[in-house]
């Protein structure tokens, strides 16, 4: 007589279930942090730092135009023209009238290119303008 049982060999399989949840889990992951890198601001400029600045609630459709130090202005990470951003800003009021916009100049920017953006925004009836600072005790710019 023979006792033993006979063991099935299973086969090895690849159990989709888990591995589909991952790449979810990774996609939307990734998604979420792109979203939230496109309105990262340029990195380049340095801006001044202000003792009683106010943490501002970021929202989505920022208007965030960046100033270089050698006044090239910055609109989603590209160089445009003092007539490019106000049609590019004109287009954005006319459909929100009450956009915020937010000037990112470079500390060693001249204030004369800080205006001339300022003027193209009031060309355009723009009025929810802020301008970004660091407070003192941060190390890093944003």
């Amino acid at each position: 007589m023979n006792f033993r049982k006979r063991v099935g060999v299973e086969q090895i399989g690849l159990q989709l279930a888990p591995m589909i949840d991952v790449i979810l889990f990774l996609l939307s992951f990734f998604l979420l942090t792109w979203n939230l890198a496109r309105y990262e601001a340029d990195l380049e400029v340095k801006i001044p730092k202000a003792k009683n600045g106010e943490l501002p609630k970021r929202l989505p459709g920022e208007v965030i135009i960046n100033i270089t130090k050698d006044g090239q202005v910055n609109l989603n990470h590209r160089v445009v023209s003092a007539k490019e951003l106000e049609e590019i800003i004109k287009g954005v009021i006319q459909q929100y009238p009450d956009q915020a916009i937010i000037i990112r100049a470079d500390e060693e920017t001249s204030y004369k290119e800080v205006i001339k953006v300022l003027d193209v925004c009031r060309a355009v009836n723009a009025w929810n303008i802020a301008f970004a600072t660091n407070r003192p005790d941060m190390t890093s710019s944003q």
